[in-house]
Formats: structure tokens, sequence, C-alpha cells
């Protein structure tokens, strides 16, 4: 038989429980006997937090229409906003580039007091027949071949009004936030397309009838697109252009070069073999190709000195730097 204790002997031995499930401290006043948390007091802050939370949302009201109607309105308004950023960006690079092309108009006037063009020499063909076709340099086409291209012409323009133009009037009324620009020359001048035939029937030996078939860029059209939709834009008409029947030939992303910035394309109305060349701009690039044009010309007919082939190219060099890239341009890949 155990004998019994105390009292004071048994409430030793409880102090020593307590410390030992309190870690060999004294519980505090506050604490269960056994150490352990009362687990339904421990997590009612918690509860009531989540109720807190569930108390501070209000219910939706709003049945499934209006909640989208809501939401398509903060959409549009968040659209609003970025798009009224990127036109004030868009509008500050344009002010930039403005004075910037003070310099490079400057820079073009200069070039043209030192070599004017009308100091150039021309040739004079003595066997030149009446009715025949003189170039710069030697370029010349006798008095047939230059009848043949100009009736050729003649059904370029026909195609151009009747098939060509209609179509790209009409793919432009598929977006607002772009237009054509430079329509009224998108015929290109009977000289070029004479240089041109010159060209591949001294090259390629071919016919005057053939040679103007083969000119890519009898007709030029030139979409102009804010910086910001530049890259979509160029996509979306890739597919309306070949959703109107033509077919796409080559296209050349130029917007890593120095000397110029843009995406040409060259496309063929099926029905007639018309073939036609599709330019992507920007407002900036646009510009910057129509400064630099005679420039491109006068290299393109080979006939300048050294010294004044570096002039030219360091000319459109420094328009050409002076070209914002749109966003994602340099990814558009070429074709083929």
């Amino acid at each position: 038989m155990g004998a019994d204790l105390p009292d004071e002997a048994d409430g030793h031995a409880d102090r020593r429980d307590d410390q030992a499930a309190h870690g060999g401290r004294s519980p505090r006043p506050d604490e269960p006997p056994d150490g352990r948390p009362d687990r339904q007091d421990d997590q009612q802050p918690a509860a009531d937090a989540r109720s807190s939370r569930h108390a501070s949302t209000p219910p939706e009201t709003r049945d499934h229409e209006e909640y989208y109607i809501a939401l398509r309105k903060q959409d549009a308004a968040e659209k609003a906003v970025a798009a009224k950023q990127a036109t004030a960006d868009e509008q500050a690079a344009y002010e930039k580039w403005e004075k910037d092309a003070e310099d490079s108009r400057w820079m073009w006037n200069e070039y043209q007091r030192r070599w004017p063009p009308s100091e150039r020499p021309k040739v004079n063909r003595p066997d030149s027949e009446e009715g025949c076709w003189q170039g710069e340099g030697d370029s010349y086409l006798s008095r047939p071949d230059n009848e043949r291209v100009e009736a050729a012409c003649d059904q370029i323009a026909k195609r151009e009004k009747e098939k060509i133009t209609p179509a790209m009037r009409e793919i432009e009324s598929q977006d607002p936030d772009r237009h054509l620009v430079g329509l009224e020359h998108c015929r290109k001048g009977h000289d070029r397309i004479k240089e041109k035939v010159y060209g591949m029937k001294t090259e390629l030996n071919f016919s005057a009838e053939e040679a103007v078939s083969r000119v890519p860029d009898t007709l030029r059209f030139t979409f102009q697109y804010p910086e910001a939709r530049y890259t979509q834009g160029v996509w979306a008409e890739i597919t309306r252009l070949q959703n109107q029947g033509f077919e796409q030939h080559t296209r050349k992303n130029s917007w890593s070069d120095d000397q110029y910035k843009g995406i040409n394309s060259q496309w063929v109305h099926p029905e007639s073999g018309q073939r036609f060349e599709v330019q992507f701009h920007t407002r900036i690039s646009f510009e910057a190709k129509e400064l630099t044009h005679k420039a491109y010309e006068r290299l393109r007919t080979h006939k300048a000195d050294i010294f004044e082939e570096l002039v030219l190219e360091a000319f459109q060099r420094k328009v050409t730097a002076d070209i914002p890239v749109p966003p994602g341009a340099a990814d558009i890949h070429d074709y083929p």
C-alpha cells in the first residue's frame, strides 16, 4: 500500500507536472494547465477576420448583362487612356523629327548647290530616230520599242483605275486608324518605266513587252500607320490583300537598314497578271522616304562619282537615323 502524501506535497507534484508541460517554466495565468492551446479559442480570431472580409464585400446585385456592360466600359476607358498616351508620344516624336528634318533639308540644298542637276551631262545620240526615247546616260529605246512600252503603260493605267485601286480602296475602308498616302502618284512615270525596260533588255535580253510586264512596281500603294499600331496593322493588311485575291510574291523588311526604313511587298492581280507594290510606313518613315527619294534616284543611275556617292549615302543615313522604329516592326519576317 502507498502512503498518503500531505496536501502540500500533492501541490508540489502538481506544480512539477505543470512546469513539465510548459517546458520547465511556470504557466501563465491565461494558459491552460496542460500547455495545449484551446483549439477553438485559438482559431476564433481567424474566423472573425474571414467574417469581417466577407462583411466588407458588398454582394453582387448586377445581372450578367449589366456586369459585362460595366466591364466593357472599363476596358474602353483603359484603352482610351493608352491611346491618348500613344498619340502624345507619337506627336512628341514627330516634333523631334521635324526639327531633325530641317537639318536634313539644309544638307540637301547644299548638295544641290555643289552638284546642280542642270549641269549633269546629257547624251545625244546622232543616230536617234524620230519617236525614239532617250533617258539619262545611254538609256535608249527605239521607236517601235518606245511605242510598245507606251501601249503597255496605257493598259497598266486602265487596270489601275478599273481593278487595283478600287480593291485597295475597299481594303482601306476596313480600318479607319490608317490610310493610303500618295495615291495620286500610284502610277510610276513613263520615263522611269522605260529606264527599267531598257535595263532588262540590255542585261537580260528581254523584249520590250516582256520587260514591261516584269516591272514589279509600275503601280505603288502605301499604307501609313500610327507607330503604336504599325506591326499589328501590317499583318492585318497582308491578310486583307490576300482576301481580295491578290498573290504576294515578295516582302522585304528594311527597318534595320541604315539607308531606308519601311516594308516593301510585291503583289500580283491574278486575273490580269498586273504586278504592283505595297509599302508599309509610319508618318515619319514615309516623309523620310520622300525626302531621300531624289538621292536614291541619283545613286540608282550609277552616274555619280565616288565623292558624290559618299555624300548621297551619308545624307540618306542621316535622315534614316532620325526615324523611330515602331514596336515589333523588326520582327516582321521577309517573304518568301
